[in-house]
């Protein structure tokens, strides 16, 4: 991996949807969906969807952070979902659905708490944020047909 590149990481809800929203943004190089935070090594989707391994779906990105700076991707992070859902998002409920930003670096989490707090203070929103802020742990890819699932059948959106 090049030097300057970093990682970034996101749950908000179904990954195939958010893989999407930030796989087609300019400086980010690549994304992966899978799983982070929970307990099980190595889970499944279907280990995953018992809501009792503790893992949110992921999408882990590597972006050029002189492209594409990491207080955009929060932005995008805070448009495209709901924020102050706790443990679902759209349809999909459960705690593998929970609001999440996984930081890499203390300034990624600095800057995450932050634009948490702007976007509370802001008055925007009905309810407070339920996002959780925690520190990145090991990053389990998803199975091979979760990657890109979206883009591999020509739609943009889930719902």
């Amino acid at each position: 991996m090049e030097q300057n590149l970093q990682q970034a990481t996101f749950g908000a809800g179904c990954f195939w949807g958010v893989e999407e929203t930030f796989r087609t943004l300019t400086g980010v190089i690549e994304t992966a969906v899978g799983y982070m935070g929970g307990d099980k090594i190595n889970p499944t989707y279907e280990e995953v969807c018992t809501d009792e391994t503790g893992h949110v779906e992921v999408v882990h990105l590597t972006y050029d952070p002189t492209k594409i700076k990491y207080e955009s991707l929060l932005k995008v992070f805070w448009e495209n979902h709901d924020p102050t859902q706790i443990d679902r998002q759209g349809p999909d409920t459960g705690t593998q659905y929970r609001s999440v930003i996984f930081y890499h670096t203390s300034e990624q989490r600095d800057l995450a708490e932050q634009s948490k707090q702007g976007l509370d203070e802001s008055g925007k929103l009905a309810d407070r944020v339920a996002t959780q802020i925690l520190p990145a742990e090991i990053f389990y890819p998803a199975e091979d047909y979760h990657q890109k699932y979206l883009m591999k059948r020509g739609l943009n959106v889930c719902h």
